[in-house]
């Protein structure tokens, strides 16, 4: 009888859990190429060392994620349990459990509103940031000489641009950084222009700008590349992206949001011929009050042609209030003449550094010979006025009682009742009488009366 052959194992066939486990994970590494899952974030933990640990779930089964800290500096919203994502992920095992999970490369929310999501993540990081804050920004130059444009060559936003430029400032350079404003690997060469048109110091301000469209196609301008260039520049910059229901995070970063890319044009660029209607409106309003003031010294001048009083002291000091009131005139008029003068010739200047065309140079001869005229006019006028107050002068010392007094004659008053003697009649022995000089005065007693 044969002995009993036993089934035995071969010693090398026989693996231990820590071989299977790890045999098990090459498979799944090898046989698996990088997929993208869809699910729902359930699980998440978060523990120092800044990995992700969560579960992907659907409605019938679930896996087990891994997201290490170095795969989330790309991540454009902030992960919560219930948020549905897509997943782009390697198959692996975890060796220590035998459980298999997913190690993730990257992650983005899915669904109706996913870019939303994105959004408003970044723009509440950047807001914290205080990449928004008012006081970093920029305020846009009057006369830009240069003006750059970032934008698509060829869109629609780059020819409004212009035309808005050349109808209204047609005086100032513009330089157009083109690129692209949408697709993959626009929002880096965005970020580029904006460093190089800034680093060159070529342009006064900068426009970036682009047409309406999707939050998909307006994407390049909500990158947070495209944020730090803008909030890096010493340039300032005009966001004007898209319809006036758009905003992008470009839009917040930049020193000023136009709603448009034509309204960004209209930013930048001063009206030219607005400007010599204010100059115009300037003027007039300087010719109203000159005739103002005229007016006022005229009837000045009329009052005091009726009025004749008869003390000395009086006279002298209406005469000094005339004087004072004159030099006071006289004084705001030369101090409003002096500020209109330097107003006048700050926008002159303004406007020849800006080689204006001829059209704006006759308006500007034209401003001149006018304020000359005005300033010979109020010239004349307070000339005129001098020399009727001179004349009223003469008149009221040709009247007054005190010129008859100069003459050699004499006011004679009673000293008890205080009238004016005017005939031999009023008199009697022993009255007490004050007679008035040009110089003095006297108080006598009448002795006797002798009639003529």
């Amino acid at each position: 009888m044969s002995p009993i052959k036993k089934n035995s194992p071969d010693p090398n066939d026989i693996y231990t859990i820590s071989r299977l486990n790890r045999e098990v994970r090459r498979v799944l590494e090898d046989v698996f190429p990088t997929i993208w899952v869809h699910g729902e974030i359930s699980n998440l933990a978060k523990p120092a060392s800044g990995h992700l640990y969560f579960t992907l779930k659907d409605n019938a089964a679930q896996v087990r994620c891994a997201m290490f800290k170095n795969r989330q500096s790309g991540m454009r919203f902030v992960p919560k349990n219930g948020i549905q994502v897509m997943a782009r992920a390697n198959i692996g095992l975890y060796e220590g459990r035998g459980e298999y999970q997913l190690i993730i490369e990257s992650l983005e929310p899915a669904g109706a509103g996913a870019l939303q999501l994105a959004f408003d993540a970044l723009k509440q990081k950047l807001s914290s940031e205080g990449l928004f804050a008012e006081e970093h920004k920029k305020p846009l130059p009057l006369f830009p000489e240069n003006i750059g444009i970032i934008t698509s060559a060829t869109g629609a936003a780059v020819q409004d641009i212009l035309s808005i430029l050349k109808r209204r400032y047609p005086y100032g350079k513009v330089i157009i950084y083109p690129v692209p404003v949408q697709g993959e690997g626009a929002a880096i060469k965005i970020a580029n222009a904006i460093k190089l048109a800034d680093q060159r110091k070529e342009c006064d301000v900068l426009i970036l700008s682009r047409g309406g469209g999707s939050l998909e196609d307006l994407w390049s301008f909500n990158e947070e590349i495209v944020a730090r260039a803008i909030f890096a520049t010493d340039t300032p910059i005009v966001s004007g992206v898209g319809h006036e229901i758009d905003f992008t995070i470009a839009d917040f970063v930049a020193d000023h949001r136009a709603p448009t890319p034509s309204a960004a044009a209209e930013l930048v660029s001063p009206d030219v011929n607005e400007t010599v209607a204010k100059l115009k409106q300037r003027e007039d309003q300087l010719i109203r009050y000159q005739n103002q003031i005229i007016h006022n010294l005229r009837r000045h001048v009329e009052l005091l042609s009726i009025q004749v009083p008869h003390p000395k002291q009086r006279l002298i000091e209406l005469i000094q209030r005339t004087d004072e009131y004159s030099m006071r005139i006289r004084h705001q008029i030369e101090n409003e003449l002096s500020n209109r003068k330097i107003m006048l010739s700050t926008w002159l200047n303004k406007i020849s550094e800006l080689n204006p065309v001829h059209g704006v140079s006759q308006q500007i001869e034209k401003v001149k010979h006018i304020q000359s005229q005005l300033e010979q006019s109020i010239k004349l006028t307070l000339d005129k006025s001098n020399n009727d107050i001179s004349r009223l002068n003469q008149m009221l010392n040709t009247v007054s009682p005190i010129s008859t007094l100069d003459r050699g004659y004499a006011i004679v008053t009673a000293t008890k009742t205080n009238t004016i003697i005017t005939g031999v009649n009023d008199l009697n022995k022993g009255d007490q009488l004050r007679i008035r000089l040009s110089a003095a005065e006297i108080d006598s007693t009448i002795d006797d009366i002798h009639e003529n």
